[in-house]
């Protein structure tokens, strides 16, 4: 069952014209991450490697791609966690870093500290040599579009941001039976200026231990704080619940305690995983084994030989 790795490419509603991309999208994302594992990498090598992919592809909402705040800016959030310790790392309301998620594993590896934000994590950023980008590498004429749409008095960018993919992330165990997550966004649709969501949140946004499994999330953040979404799942898990079971225990709570939807992938240290969402889609992908698996819409779940072209 080990190596795995599950990434997903955002919950919500996906429009058909940008169907093919997300889904090819998760697919060349997972592939990356499972390259590194089969290569003998960890699994914090594989989610980070996975996540950057989808940080680097402007349809999703992470590095490249990220949706704008209500000034029209580009403010995103990441985080990682690896099972064995629980170390973890995080950066929220960072600007001008084209890939967040190695930000955060750095904010992991090389501080004492769990989490920096805005110009601290972009100072930091400078210390450890990252380079900055120009804010509009980072925005695209979709995001824009979106953004214009959404300044009207009268319209609503939560029900709005399910037109847009959403929050990327992953998850993965390596041949040690190591468990990790990744997660990074661009928030939500003309948010306030400074508003962070659950991403960077450890627990919400994604929450990893060896004893119990590792999850990425996706979905209204605010919604996804409120129920400690991730460790919400691993609780299950703990219970005795699969991974499957676990996940739609969690995404079910999550809906009728405070109406939201979302999605979430996870894994267990045995290599059982599960890519379940409420919303209308979610694109993911799985690598186990010599196969590829990857899904857009509820109940759908294709399968292709890992060693086929792309």
């Amino acid at each position: 069952m080990l190596p795995v790795v599950v990434v997903h490419g955002g919950a919500g509603h996906i429009p058909e014209e940008r169907a093919e991309t997300s889904t090819s999208g998760v697919c060349s994302a997972a592939r990356a991450g499972y390259a590194v594992l089969r290569g003998g990498g960890s699994s914090m090598d594989a989610v980070v490697e996975a996540v950057t992919q989808l940080e680097n592809n402007p349809s999703f909402n992470a590095g490249c791609g990220s949706v704008l705040n209500v000034k029209g800016e580009v403010e995103m959030d990441a985080i990682v966690m690896e099972g064995k310790t629980l170390a973890s790392g995080a950066v929220c309301a960072v600007r001008n870093i084209a890939n967040p998620i190695q930000l955060a594993r750095l904010v992991m590896d090389r501080t004492s500290h769990v989490c920096l934000t805005a110009k601290g994590a972009n100072q930091f950023a400078r210390v450890m040599g990252v380079p900055e980008v120009p804010q509009e590498s980072l925005i695209t004429e979709y995001s824009r579009m979106r953004w214009k749409k959404n300044l009207g008095p009268d319209a609503n960018p939560v029900e709005c941001q399910m037109g847009k993919m959403g929050t990327v992330g992953a998850v993965a165990v390596d041949r040690e039976g190591n468990v990790a997550c990744a997660t990074s966004t661009g928030g939500i649709l003309n948010k306030m200026e400074g508003r962070v969501g659950d991403t960077p949140c450890i627990g919400c946004g994604g929450y990893a231990d060896n004893h119990v499994g590792a999850v990425s999330t996706t979905g209204h953040g605010e919604a996804i704080m409120k129920v400690t979404l991730a460790r919400h799942i691993l609780f299950h898990m703990e219970q005795g619940q699969s991974a499957e079971a676990a996940s739609d225990l969690g995404l079910a709570y999550m809906k009728s305690r405070v109406g939201g939807l979302g999605g979430v992938v996870t894994v267990d240290p045995q290599g059982h995983w599960a890519a379940r969402f409420s919303s209308q889609q979610m694109s993911w992908a799985a690598a186990q084994g010599d196969t590829l698996h990857y899904g857009l819409y509820t109940g759908e779940h294709c399968t292709q030989c890992i060693a086929d072209p792309h």
